[in-house]
């Protein structure tokens, strides 16, 4: 097993992370790279904060007595960065992209309920975009684990099989019998960033995104999943039991920006994606499976 950092009541200072996150990785070379086993925990969680009031604002969620099903990703974030900015960790910070994001509700989660929060680095594997791997995180509460969440990062890497592969047509979308409008106004990046501590310049503003080849800031791809999953909660009380929630992120949301949220109901769950202003192609696309 892994040596594990520990926190008590106060995750790791954010501010240093970064400085650490803009270091240059030295030695990063194809198929040699292995990552380490590296872990951290934060024993007491609060789950009730002005962040929380906050973030429900931000992030379009109704109070009630129970957290959003995405807020444990947020507390854990601190611990996400730790471990990602960790010398030991060979990968630069802000050439990863999050692939899928899957979170499992094992039960509602009490507001002002406190949570011992478990993160650690999971199997890596190699694909013909570069090196994919899970950032894992389990939420328990009195010893009984309650939430869990998969976010699959890749680091790219051209590799031969990429350059020599010709690129397969996307597949025909489905269009859903339910579709909304929605509005992503340009500081909702700067906004959702203030209360997640996620201050990846390109979220932040255009001038700093264009430093990173985007022609506009873009919308965090977890926002876009809580804001839909707010907006789908008001469809039906679908949150408040054993559920799992996954994504796939796919085209950006650049800001500021319309999207369309189109989604269908069903007895074992329901399927969602969230699609540009024409609804021709998809900024994310998901499933909510009852458990």
């Amino acid at each position: 097993m892994p040596d594990t950092l520990i926190y008590q009541n106060t995750p790791p200072a954010l501010l240093p992370l970064y400085g650490r996150a803009i270091l240059p990785k030295k030695g990063i070379s194809g198929a040699d790279i292995t990552l380490p086993k590296l872990s951290a925990e934060l024993l007491c969680a609060h789950t009730s904060s002005d962040d929380l009031n906050q973030y429900e604002r931000v992030c379009g969620f109704r109070s009630s007595n129970h957290i959003p099903i995405t807020w444990p990703h947020i507390l854990a974030f601190p611990l996400h960065l730790k471990l990602l900015t960790e010398k030991a960790f060979p990968l630069p910070l802000l050439g990863l992209v999050h692939l899928r994001n899957t979170i499992t509700q094992h039960r509602a989660i009490g507001v002002g309920e406190a949570l011992k929060l478990h993160v650690y680095l999971g199997e890596q594997e190699r694909t013909s975009r570069g090196i994919e791997f899970g950032l894992i995180t389990t939420a328990s509460s009195a010893g009984a684990l309650v939430w869990g969440e998969t976010s699959t990062m890749l680091f790219r890497q051209s590799s031969q099989q990429a350059e020599t592969t010709a690129k397969k047509a996307p597949p025909t979308l489905e269009q859903y019998p339910n579709t909304t409008d929605i509005e992503a106004p340009e500081p909702i990046g700067r906004q959702y960033a203030k209360i997640s501590g996620d201050s990846n310049p390109i979220h932040m503003h255009a001038l700093s995104a264009k430093a990173f080849g985007f022609p506009k800031a873009i919308a965090h791809g977890m926002w876009s999943k809580a804001h839909a999953l707010a907006i789908l909660e008001q469809q039906g009380e679908w949150c408040s039991g054993p559920v799992r929630v996954s994504c796939q992120f796919k085209k950006p949301l650049f800001l500021p920006g319309t999207a369309k949220l189109n989604w269908r109901t069903g007895e074992s769950g329901w399927d969602y994606q969230l699609l540009n202003a024409r609804g021709d192609a998809p900024h994310l696309s998901g499933r909510i499976d009852w458990l």
